[in-house]
């Protein structure tokens, strides 16, 4: 169901020129929709003269993830007195292991005016692209007057306990990030008076492979200026807390959670105009299929901050939104994520590791406040009186499950239709503990445990595509579509 509108070589490679409705309404055809295209190719050794000659076991055939309907924003200029920062890691060699997270304290020039930092990106070292999984850089509490300079794994026993308080966020990356830019009337702030002098560089490595003796070097290269804008940036984490008490069940095709950032939290953390967010990053690991955070007002959705709904682990670009979204005290923040586990017997549990799972919105925003993460999981006393159920309905000794770890008692559990649908009406239907941050890691002043689930009364319609309605102009506007070569360095 498309139109070829020019196919053409040059000295660059071969272009494809066509057009397609968004939607066909056709089951057959990709919907394109905001978010990750996933865009399958093949290409042939030799012309065919008939489709009836197509062998697609002998195409050679790859992937490509773009975003096909990227806001048309063109990245704003930098300062003529920008100046680059380079936080790197100083020649590790990646464990062994599949999952690592390696912690490098970093201290900053001396005396350094306070800053703003108007653009990033990766600095990743030739040949470790597929091993360097997402790279953060925190800012260490400004009341810490020194840190020990640790370079090690984050989990490590050596590891001095100040490097708690370094959680800050002044940057994040992951696979497929491209560089990110402010916008011109606002900066990530950092040094001067006030601020501390420490960062901490977090890397996450995944090696499954188990590849031996390689050495990495890569970070984040900070672009930054002394002549101030007029905001302080900030960013922010929004969605499920990294713990084993969310998880998925094995062998299904849609599983959803979701990570609340409630109304008191808002109420008590936010100023009285509240933040704009103008980016956010998504980011899950291998399950995850489709993220989602979107703004309730008076217990309305009111608008849609990020959506993905073919999200993938290997492309979390940051995403520039179309426009700016106000978030007032009072309104609610719900972050949801799809998970597919088809090809997994056991239960995958929230944590840092690759084969465990997060649900994450790191959004962008001005001004900047205290509140460094607004998430929630499932209140962990609602969660056992679940295990203590599915062990009476399966036979097993009721009183076991308290004497073993939440990741020990999903696994225990014979998982089928019944045992998956009781915990999804839990997550559903359970109070959740909040976790209402400052970036020194304290909660703000409140009680925080066993809080209702916030109440949505009414939710956003999607407006119909025209095949949909079958009548009138295109409800969404749209351009032929280039297909051309990779770009060459």
């Amino acid at each position: 169901d498309y139109h070829l509108l020019e196919a053409r070589h040059t000295p660059d490679g071969f272009h494809l020129l066509f057009k397609r409705p968004f939607s066909t309404c056709d089951p057959r055809d990709y919907i394109i929709e905001e978010g990750t295209v996933h865009l399958i190719y093949g290409v042939l050794d030799k012309p065919l003269t008939s489709l009836q000659q197509l062998n697609l076991s002998l195409i050679h055939s790859g992937v490509q993830r773009v975003l096909l309907l990227r806001p048309d924003i063109t990245s704003p200029p930098l300062p003529k007195d920008v100046r680059t920062l380079e936080v790197l890691a100083p020649a590790v060699t990646i464990p062994e292991q599949e999952t690592t997270y390696w912690c490098h304290i970093y201290q900053l020039p001396p005396d350094m005016p306070k800053s703003h930092i108007v653009m990033y990106e990766s600095a990743i070292t030739p040949g470790n692209e597929a091993i360097v999984h997402h790279m953060e850089v925190f800012e260490c509490a400004p009341q810490l007057e020194s840190v020990p300079q640790f370079s090690g794994p984050c989990d490590s026993k050596m590891k001095p306990r100040n490097l708690n308080y370094c959680r800050h966020v002044l940057a994040a990356w992951a696979m497929g990030a491209e560089a990110f830019y402010y916008p011109p009337d606002a900066g990530m702030p950092f040094g001067g008076p006030g601020s501390s002098k420490f960062l901490r560089l977090e890397v996450h490595y995944h090696n499954p492979v188990h590849i031996s003796g390689r050495q990495d070097s890569s970070g984040i290269r900070l672009y930054y200026t002394p002549t101030l804008r007029k905001y302080d940036a900030g960013i922010m984490e929004l969605g499920l807390v990294y713990t084993p008490v969310m998880a998925i069940p094995p062998r299904e095709q849609y599983f959803q959670l979701t990570g609340y950032c409630t109304a008191k939290c808002t109420q008590t953390a936010l100023p009285p105009g509240g933040i704009h967010i103008f980016a956010s990053q998504l980011h899950t690991h291998l399950a995850g299929r489709g993220v989602r955070t979107v703004l309730l007002r008076g217990g309305m959705e009111v608008e849609v901050v990020q959506e993905d709904k073919h999200f993938s682990t290997h492309y979390q670009i940051i995403r520039t939104l179309k426009k700016m979204v106000n978030v007032l005290p009072g309104d609610v923040l719900l972050t949801s994520c799809v998970y597919n586990t088809e090809d997994r017997n056991k239960a995958t549990v929230g944590g840092f590791g690759i084969m465990e799972e997060m649900c994450v919105n790191y959004v962008h925003y001005y001004p900047r406040t205290q509140l460094e993460l607004c998430k929630s999981h499932v209140n962990p006393g609602y969660l056992q009186k679940y295990f203590s159920f599915m062990n009476r309905f399966q036979g097993d000794d009721p009183c076991s499950c308290g004497q073993s770890s939440v990741t020990e008692q999903f696994s225990s559990l014979t998982w089928d239709t019944f045992t998956a649908e009781v915990l999804n009406s839990l997550y559903n239907t359970a109070p959740i503990s909040m976790h209402c941050n400052k970036s020194t890691a304290e909660l703000f002043p409140g009680d925080w445990e066993k809080q209702e689930l916030p109440k949505v009364t009414s939710h956003l319609r999607t407006p119909p595509y025209p095949c949909e309605s079958g009548r009138g102009p295109p409800a969404r506007p749209g351009s032929p579509m280039e297909v051309l070569p990779p770009s060459r360095p």
